[in-house]
C-alpha cells in the first residue's frame, strides 16, 4: 500500500465513522501520513484523531480508539497502535514494489499531487530580488499541487529576465495590501473591473489545470470565480531567503534555477558554472542524467522487443519513490523546495545503481525480472521528471 492509498484509507475511516454516527465531524480533504515520530511504530503514523478531536467534541485519544476499529478492517492493515495523545500508528501487510510502481505510472508526473483542490488559499509576497521571486515561484507550484490556490505578489515589477528566462509567475506588485495586476498576467487572471482588492483577486489566481502535463513549462487555467471575502481567509506568506549574491541569469534557466532553490532558504546560494559541469559532481547533472538514463532504457528495450510491466523488485529505490508523495506535501507545508531537490538527488542515486542491471545481457533473454526493473526505473523517471517540473527545471529525454 502506497502513502497516498493508506492516505485515502484513513479518510474511508473517518468516513465509516461519521456514517455510523460514532463520529460527527466534517470528513476533510486529505489525511497525512507520513514515518513513526520519536515514540511512535509501525510503518507509518497519522494525526488524523487530533486533528478531529475539536470538532468532535471529544478527547483525541476517544477518536483516535473509533478510528482504530475501522483501521483494522481495512485490507493491507496488519496492525493500528494508539500512541501518545492520540497518534495513530499504521503497520502494513508486506507487499512487493508491483503496486507502487503501477501507481506511478497510472498517475505519471502527477503522481504525489492532490486529486483536487483543498479550499485552502494562499498570498506569496517577496521582495524586489531574484532569489525571492524564484523561491516564491515554485513554494507556488508545490502549494498548487497539493490543491492549493496562490497568488504571487512582489514588491516592484519583477525584472523581464526573471520572468522571461527563469520562468518566474509574478500574478501583482507593490505592498502585500494593495498590490497592482501585471499588464503580462492580465489574461490570465482577470480582476473585476470594479475591484483592486487582493482578496478578491487572489481566487482568480491560476491553479494548476487537472489534466495539464507537468513539465518545465507548467499550463494554468484561471480557478473557479470565488469572492473569498465569504469563504476561507488567505494565508499571507513572506518569501524572504538569503539573497543570491550576483545575478544567476548567465547560467540559464535550468541551473539557475538549481541554483536558488537547492540550498536552504538561511544559506547563501553559490552561482558558479559548477551547476552547468556534465559529471557526477554535479546534483542537477545526476538528477537529469539519470531521467535521461530511464528514457534511454525503455528505447533499448522496445529495440530488444519487451516493455515494462510492474512486479515485485527489491531495491533501496522503492522507499524512496513510497516516500514521494510526503516528501511533496512536507516541501509545500514547509514552503521549503530545497527538500524537493535533495530528494530528487537522493532518488537518482538510488536509481543509478538499478539501472545496469536492466537490460539483457549477451544471450540472455528478456524475462519477467528485466520488464519488472524496467518498470521501477521508469517510475524513478517518472518521479524525477515530476520533481524537477515542481522546480521549474526542465527533464530532457536525451543528454
Amino acid at each position: 500500500m502506497t502513502p497516498v492509498e493508506l492516505s485515502s484509507t484513513v479518510l474511508r475511516a473517518v468516513r465509516r465513522a461519521v456514517d455510523g454516527g460514532e463520529l460527527s465531524v466534517t470528513v476533510p480533504g486529505r489525511a497525512v501520513v507520513a514515518p513513526p515520530g520519536p515514540g511512535g511504530c509501525g510503518d507509518y503514523a497519522t494525526n488524523i484523531a487530533l486533528q478531529l478531536a475539536r470538532p468532535a467534541g471529544r478527547p483525541a485519544d476517544k477518536v483516535a480508539a473509533i478510528l482504530r476499529a475501522h483501521l483494522l478492517d481495512a485490507p493491507g492493515v496488519t496492525d493500528v497502535v494508539v500512541t501518545g495523545p492520540g497518534f495513530l500508528n499504521i503497520s502494513l501487510r508486506e507487499s512487493g514494489s508491483g503496486a507502487l510502481v503501477e501507481e506511478i505510472l497510472r498517475r505519471g508526473r502527477h503522481y504525489g499531487c492532490a486529486d483536487g483542490l483543498t479550499g485552502e488559499i494562499f498570498r506569496l509576497h517577496a521582495p524586489h530580488e531574484v532569489r525571492a521571486v524564484v523561491v516564491m515561484d515554485a513554494v507556488s507550484r508545490l502549494l498548487r499541487s497539493q490543491g492549493a490556490l496562490v497568488r504571487n505578489t512582489c514588491e516592484a515589477p519583477p525584472e523581464p529576465e526573471w520572468t522571461d528566462l527563469l520562468g518566474a509567475h509574478v500574478d501583482a506588485f507593490g505592498t502585500p495590501e494593495t498590490p497592482a495586476p501585471l499588464d503580462v498576467n492580465a489574461s490570465q487572471a482577470p480582476a473585476p473591473a470594479d475591484s483592486a482588492d487582493l482578496d478578491v483577486n487572489v481566487s482568480q489566481a491560476p491553479v494548476p489545470a487537472a489534466l495539464a502535463p507537468l513539465d518545465g513549462n507548467v499550463s494554468w487555467t484561471p480557478a473557479p470565480a470565488l469572492d473569498v471575502r465569504q469563504g476561507p481567509t488567505p494565508l499571507n506568506v513572506p518569501i524572504r531567503p538569503v539573497p543570491a549574491p550576483t545575478t544567476p541569469t548567465p547560467l540559464g534557466r535550468d541551473a539557475a534555477r538549481w541554483a536558488l532553490l537547492c540550498p536552504a532558504a538561511h544559506d547563501r546560494p553559490r552561482i558558479t558554472d559548477e551547476h552547468l559541469v556534465q559529471r557526477e559532481g554535479n546534483p542537477l547533472f545526476r538528477v537529469r542524467y539519470t531521467h535521461a538514463r530511464t528514457r534511454a532504457l525503455s528505447r533499448n528495450a522496445a529495440d530488444l522487443g519487451f516493455t515494462a510491466v510492474p512486479g515485485d523488485v527489491r531495491h533501496s529505490l522503492t522507499p524512496l519513490l513510497a516516500d514521494h508523495p510526503r516528501v511533496l506535501a512536507q516541501a509545500a507545508a514547509d514552503r521549503a523546495p530545497d527538500r524537493l531537490a535533495r530528494h530528487l538527488v537522493t532518488v537518482a542515486d538510488a536509481a543509478l545503481t538499478l539501472l545496469p542491471g536492466v537490460l539483457p545481457r549477451g544471450d540472455e533473454k528478456p524475462s519477467a525480472a528485466h520488464r519488472a526493473r524496467l518498470a521501477l526505473a521508469e517510475a524513478a523517471g517518472t518521479v524525477l521528471a515530476g520533481g524537477l517540473s515542481l522546480l521549474g527545471i526542465d527533464a530532457p529525454d536525451h543528454i
